[in-house]
């Protein structure tokens, strides 16, 4: 049973709520651009039947951008990673007897993080409580720009989300990207879950109350996914039915996260990032329908998907 959990309320709103409906320019990067300045990424993801996540969540940020991105992963499951996709990194990290990073990770994680610019805690990570007391334990220590998906919102809710105040904030927001299920569990027992269901206007209101109480910045995923900092708020539109498939927000973390090593703030990151990834899969569906669709074929579509916002942010 998670701590502090919250009682049901009406969600209280920024007096003056910014709606944002023009996303940031993609430029065209410098020619002589190295890929330091495209920004380094470490991931904490995976554990033993979850290492697709990191897979995906990893390869996604490379195709979205990122010049270098590490996954920090229990150790059995570097090797696999390595043979997976040469393009990524690995740190191994200490792990539980079924394969999940233990309690003892933080001081390795924030070692090998040295140096990157984002810090991507959560995809596959698992609901061990081994693991669970190893993030909560490191987020406060978490001095880089962070995005925090997955078994990492769910490490936080565990605990309650009292725990984001401890959050260093000296590079910007945290970014968080939960889908409903993980919204209902960060808003505490007792919160009506067919509320997230009653259309636009809740689902903003529910998201923008969450933002502005925590300071972060809050996607909560679903048919028209909500991106606000508490003061502003974007409405993505990109996006489709076939996309409800396991690993999708995996893929929608990595894109985030790269984009965040590209230099956009928090809330600009939040925002292309889902409308790239929505479009991503917008071009998929148009190619092969939305029934059979899977994330790895969304993450190949974001190379196209930025190039057209290239090309949109160069017209206008």
């Amino acid at each position: 049973m998670r701590r502090g959990a919250a009682s049901p309320h009406t969600p209280r709103v920024a007096d003056k709520l910014d709606i944002v409906t023009d996303l940031p320019p993609l430029k065209r990067r410098p020619l002589a651009m190295h890929k330091g300045e495209a920004g380094r990424l470490y991931c904490v993801a995976g554990s033993v039947g979850m290492a697709g996540a990191a897979v995906l969540c990893s390869r996604a940020a490379l195709r979205s951008g990122a010049g270098l991105v590490r996954v920090g992963m229990p150790w059995r499951l570097a090797a696999v990673m390595a043979g997976r996709d040469p393009n990524i990194m690995t740190s191994a990290l200490p792990e539980t007897e079924d394969g999940a990073i233990s309690a003892m990770a933080p001081a390795k994680i924030l070692k090998a993080a040295e140096g990157s610019d984002v810090m991507l805690i959560g995809p596959g990570l698992s609901q061990n409580p081994q693991t669970v007391q190893a993030v909560v334990n490191l987020l406060p220590q978490v001095k880089h720009k962070l995005v925090i998906d997955a078994d990492g919102l769910n490490a936080i809710a565990y605990e309650g989300p009292e725990v984001l105040a401890g959050i260093p904030r000296a590079n910007g927001l945290p970014i968080l990207t939960p889908h409903p299920g993980e919204m209902l569990r960060l808003l505490g027992d007792g919160y009506d879950g067919a509320s997230l269901k009653e259309g636009d206007e809740h689902r903003r209101n529910v998201a923008v109350a969450f933002a502005l109480k925590h300071k972060v910045v809050l996607v909560l995923k679903g048919y028209h996914t909500v991106v606000t900092d508490g003061k502003r708020v974007y409405v993505n539109h990109t996006g489709n039915p076939g996309m409800a498939k396991a690993g999708v927000g995996d893929v929608l973390s990595g894109a985030i996260a790269a984009l965040r090593c590209q230099g956009f703030e928090a809330f600009e990151a939040a925002c292309l990032g889902t409308y790239i990834h929505g479009l991503a899969g917008d071009l998929v569906c148009a190619r092969m329908g939305e029934i059979g669709m899977i994330a790895t074929d969304i993450i190949e579509e974001l190379p196209e998907a930025a190039k057209r916002c290239q090309a949109q942010s160069e017209n206008k």
